[in-house]
C-alpha cells in the first residue's frame, strides 16, 4: 500500500521509556531503505542502542553504513541504512570549526572541559547542536560533493515527555542568541521541524502509563507548532483465546470437563491441579486482554494513523528488525 507519509524525509521518532522506541526507530529506517534508497539513522541520548541492536562495535561520531533495507517487491536488492551517534560534544567541536575555523584549537577546548561545561550549562545550545547535525543530513543535496544524499533520515530521539523541548529549539535560545550563525542555525532547524517534511511519531505499548503520556505528547507537540505524524503500539500480545472463550473465563463460566477431554486428547493426565493452574491462566490473559482493549480505544481516539508491531519472544536481532520493517511497510508507515 502506498506509505501514509511520503513527502516525509525527517522521521522523528519519540515514547516513553520502555516502549522500545529505539527498536521502533531502527524498523522504520530499514523500511524506508527500499531498493536505490540511502536511508540515515540518527541517535542523540548517547546510549549506543543502535550498536547494540545491529550487534557492530560503538559508534563514532561519522556516518556508517550498517544494513541494507527491505527488498523491493520484485525481489530487488533493498537500499543502505547508514547510522550516526550524535553527542553534543563533537557536533559543538564540528560546529567551531565550520564557522569559527577553530580546529586544532576546538580540540584544545574540548581538553579543557569547556565544551562539556558550556554544552551544561546552555542546554538550548547542547539541543541546537544535536538537531542541527540532523538537520545538514535532511537538507544535503548533490552540491554536497562527497557526502551521501540521504531520501530519508530517522531520528531515535529523546522520550515523549521532553520531545517538544527538545524540538522547540528556538524559544530555547530566546536569551542566548539573538544574531550570529547559531541564532541562524537555530531558525533553520525550526522551520524544517516545523514544516510538512518532518513528522514526530510517537511510539507507547498498551498500557496505561504509556497511552497517556502519548496524548500528554501529542498534545504538547501541537502546542509547539509540531507536526505529529503516527501513533506505533508496539509489543502487542498475541490473542490466544477466541471472544467467546473470553466471555465464558470472565463470567466463570469455563467448561471444565471440555478442557479435561482436549487434554487427554493431547495425551496429558487433566488432575485437578493443572486445571486450577490452566483457568486461573486463562483468567489472568482475559483480564489483560480487556486492559489492553480499553487502551487501544482511546489510542484510536487520538485519530492519527496507528500501527501495531507484535511482541517478538526471541527478542531483538537483525532479522527481527526486518521483521518488523516489514510490517511497519505493510501497514502504510513507509
Amino acid at each position: 500500500m502506498p506509505p501514509d507519509f511520503p513527502g516525509v524525509r525527517l522521521h522523528v521518532v519519540t515514547g516513553k521509556g520502555g516502549t522500545g522506541k529505539s527498536t521502533v526507530a531502527a524498523a522504520l529506517a530499514l523500511a524506508l531503505a527500499g531498493p536505490g534508497k540511502n536511508v540515515l539513522l540518527c541517535e542523540v541520548e548517547g546510549r549506543q542502542g543502535i550498536a547494540r541492536m545491529f550487534d557492530v562495535d560503538p559508534l563514532p561520531y561519522a556516518e556508517r553504513r550498517l544494513a541494507t533495507g527491505l527488498v523491493g517487491e520484485h525481489g530487488e536488492r533493498g537500499g543502505v541504512v547508514h547510522a550516526l551517534h550524535i553527542d553534543p560534544e563533537s557536533a559543538l567541536l564540528e560546529y567551531l570549526s565550520m564557522y569559527y575555523k577553530l580546529g586544532p584549537a576546538g580540540r584544545a577546548l574540548d581538553r579543557f572541559g569547556v565544551i562539556e561545561f558550556a554544552t551544561t550549562i546552555a542546554p538550548g545550545v547542547r539541543d541546537v547542536l544535536l538537531t542541527g547535525k540532523v538537520y545538514e543530513a535532511v537538507k544535503r543535496n548533490a552540491r554536497n560533493r562527497g557526502a551521501i544524499e540521504y531520501d530519508a533520515v530517522v531520528l531515535d530521539a529523546p522520550p515523549t515527555g521532553r520531545i517538544a523541548q527538545f524540538l522547540g529549539v528556538t524559544s530555547e535560545l530566546a536569551g542566548l542568541a539573538k544574531v550570529g550563525p547559531i541564532k541562524t542555525q537555530s531558525d533553520n532547524v525550526t522551520r524544517l521541524l516545523r514544516s510538512d517534511r518532518t513528522a514526530v511519531h510517537l511510539v507507547t505499548v498498551l498500557e496505561e502509563m504509556p497511552v497517556q503520556e502519548t496524548v500528554d505528547g501529542i498534545a504538547d507537540l501541537r502546542a509547539h507548532d509540531l507536526p505529529v505524524g503516527g501513533v506505533v503500539v508496539n509489543m502487542v500480545r498475541p490473542q490466544v483465546l477466541d471472544q467467546k472463550s473470553l466471555t465464558e473465563v470472565r463470567k466463570d463460566e469455563v467448561d471444565r470437563a471440555a478442557i479435561a477431554a482436549d487434554l487427554k486428547h493431547a495425551g496429558l493426565e487433566a488432575d485437578e491441579l493443572l486445571l486450577d493452574g490452566l483457568v486461573a491462566e486463562a483468567r489472568d490473559h482475559a483480564e489483560r486482554q480487556a486492559l489492553e482493549d480499553a487502551q487501544r480505544k482511546v489510542v484510536a481516539g487520538l485519530g492519527l494513523p496507528t500501527y501495531e508491531l507484535p511482541r517478538l519472544a526471541d527478542g531483538i536481532d537483525s532479522g527481527a528488525l526486518h521483521e518488523l520493517a516489514a510490517l511497519l511497510r505493510d501497514q502504510g508507515l513507509a
